[in-house]
């Protein structure tokens, strides 16, 4: 009996990427699909916490990452073991950690989030009265702590491609366009350039944010986030004049390098069983990892469907 091989790919991937895959979405989705897809390989196309997290989920499995070097800033500017003393420093906090985070991040967590979840899952948190530390992205924390008024200790890392937004450069594109104009940001982004925001949100939150667009038919949009999107932004609303969001004075060229790594070839050889396979994480981690993601997917079944 053949194997049944389920390719999955990020929206930050080449749409060439996207048309390979049987499922395309954003790390929540993803999560869900690959739980619950009953693949027996799984081809990720994405990067490595992605391929870590389908593998936590569906130990099973057979979990390929096409390019074995498509890892993630908030994994590399992290060390495990600092992250544990942060955490016993705040014993009596719930540690909630993104996505964005390795397994052994992960396995020191009390919850999982995804950008499209984090704003509901750590409100409810407070409204059960606990105090709440965050990790590993400085720039989400800083965005939440701002909105809401939370006062929760914030771990130091950021995506290398979200944290290039600058208010700066915006305030000169904004200049730029005479009639009407909107941004919408991923959360990622710096918490000076999701103040200017019209919608901060997923990068799912963002494509329907733009689908779901009514104003002015000539409106220039703004979008701060990985410039994936823009492909299936495009298709869903080819009426639209829809640009990435500069990084400096008249720069719109900001890809996640990992993501890209997802080459053609990379992606088919994954699909003929080469690859990396997530294979080297044990039984233990496993389990301490898949709590707090199973905990913020029964929130998300709960509240998103």
């Amino acid at each position: 009996m053949s194997k049944r091989v389920v390719t999955l790919a990020h929206y930050y991937t080449q749409p060439e990427i996207q048309q390979m895959a049987d499922k395309v979405g954003d790390s929540l989705e993803l999560s869900l699909y690959a739980k619950e897809c009953g693949a027996d390989v799984i081809v990720f196309a994405g990067v490595r916490f992605m391929a870590e997290t389908a593998k936590i989920l569906n130990p099973q499995a057979e979990v390929i990452l096409p390019a074995s070097g498509s890892t993630c800033s908030l994994v590399t500017q992290t060390d495990v073991a600092t992250l544990q003393k942060w955490r016993e420093e705040y014993a009596d906090y719930v540690h909630v950690s993104y996505i964005n985070s390795s397994a052994e991040h992960k396995a020191l967590s009390d919850w999982i989030v995804t950008s499209r979840n984090v704003d509901d899952i750590i409100a409810s948190l407070y409204a059960e009265g606990k105090k709440v530390a965050f990790s590993p992205d400085r720039n989400m924390g800083a965005y939440l702590n701002f909105q809401y008024g939370y006062d929760m200790p914030l771990w130091s890392a950021v995506c290398e491609v979200h944290d290039k937004f600058n208010q700066v450069a915006l305030d000169e594109a904004f200049a730029a366009v005479a009639g009407a104009k909107y941004l919408i940001a991923h959360p990622e982004s710096p918490l000076p350039v999701l103040q200017q925001a019209d919608y901060v949100g997923s990068t799912s939150g963002m494509l329907n944010w733009v689908k779901a667009f009514d104003k002015e038919p000539d409106a220039v949009i703004f979008v701060a986030t990985e410039d994936g999107i823009l492909y299936n932004m495009g298709l869903a609303r080819p009426d639209l004049n829809i640009k990435q969001a500069p990084i400096y004075a008249g720069c719109q060229c900001n890809s996640c390098p990992y993501m890209k790594m997802n080459t053609i070839d990379a992606v088919k050889r994954a699909q003929a069983g080469e690859g990396t396979r997530i294979n080297y994480l044990s039984s233990k981690q496993m389990d301490n990892a898949r709590l707090p993601i199973e905990r913020m997917l029964e929130f998300s079944k709960r509240y998103y469907q």
